[in-house]
Parts: structure tokens; C-alpha cells; sequence
């Protein structure tokens, strides 16, 4: 039934249960497992805000530590896709907007089953990047799960 399966992350808990759920579903099918992420400045400015002394609001972060932010975000998508008994595995870190890159990414890769988090790093984040999940259910040509 589902042969690809793209899972959009961001590395929030809503996030990475969308990506378990996702591995359970690919269990029963034998689907093709690919984890996208598509980092914002503003999520990762969000994210190291929450970090002591850093000041979210007046420096936004660098393209270095936004590439090495993805690359965590993808390395820890992996970490949970592999305790999920995942071994093959595609990741994908895209620029932009993230909704439109899941979109154009599952198209890419012909995938039949695009799985998200609801909502990802907080109402107050969500609010101001708006729903990633809602563009993705919106544009996408394939089956849509959104996970709470």
C-alpha cells in the first residue's frame, strides 16, 4: 500500500512521534523510509534561544549553524528511525519553506504516504512560521498523516 514514505521533521517531540509512527507503518508495508528536514533561520534562532545567553531575537543564526542544526535535527531523526529497527534509510535537508520542500521532495521521490507532526516547535513558533503540516495537506499528490 505505501511503498515511500517521506517524513517531514523538525526535531520536536511531535515530530519525531510522526517519525515512529512512520517506521511502524513502513514495518508493515516494507516502505522506503525518507526523512526530510528543512531548516528555517527562524526555527533555529527559536531553538537556540532557549539556550542561555543567546538572544534569539537580535542575532539570527549564521548559514554554518543553521547547516549544523539540520545536520543534528537528521542525525537524531536516524537515531530514532534506527531504535524503531530502521536500517534503510534516506535523509533530505532542504532550504526554504519547509511545507513546499516535503512536497516537491515526496514528489521527487514518488513517495505515497507523507507523515508530520502536527504542530512542531510550539504554539508561539507556530504562530509565526505557520503550519508546515496544513501546506503539506494542502499541495501534496499523496496520502497526508498528521500526528499529534
Amino acid at each position: 500500500m505505501f511503498s515511500k514514505i517521506v517524513v517531514g521533521i523538525d526535531g520536536s517531540n511531535p515530530s519525531l512521534n510522526a517519525l515512529r509512527i512512520a517506521c511502524d507503518v513502513a514495518g508493515k508495508y516494507g516502505s522506503q523510509l525518507h526523512i526530510a528536514h528543512t531548516p528555517k533561520p527562524e526555527t533555529v534562532a527559536f531553538v537556540m534561544g532557549a539556550v542561555a545567553g543567546y538572544h534569539a531575537v537580535v542575532d539570527m543564526p549564521k548559514p554554518g549553524e543553521i547547516q549544523k542544526a539540520a545536520e543534528e535535527v537528521i542525525a537524531k531523526g536516524v537515531e530514532v528511525a534506527k531504535s524503531c529497527g530502521k536500517d534503510s534509510i534516506v535523509t533530505k535537508i532542504g532550504d526554504g519553506d519547509p511545507g513546499a520542500n516535503i512536497v516537491k521532495y515526496a514528489d521527487e521521490v514518488g513517495a505515497d504516504l507523507i507523515v508530520t507532526g502536527r504542530r512542531g516547535l510550539g504554539d508561539v513558533a507556530g504562530l509565526f512560521l505557520g503550519s508546515t503540516s496544513h501546506d503539506i495537506s494542502k499541495y501534496a499528490k499523496c496520502v497526508c498523516l498528521s500526528v499529534a
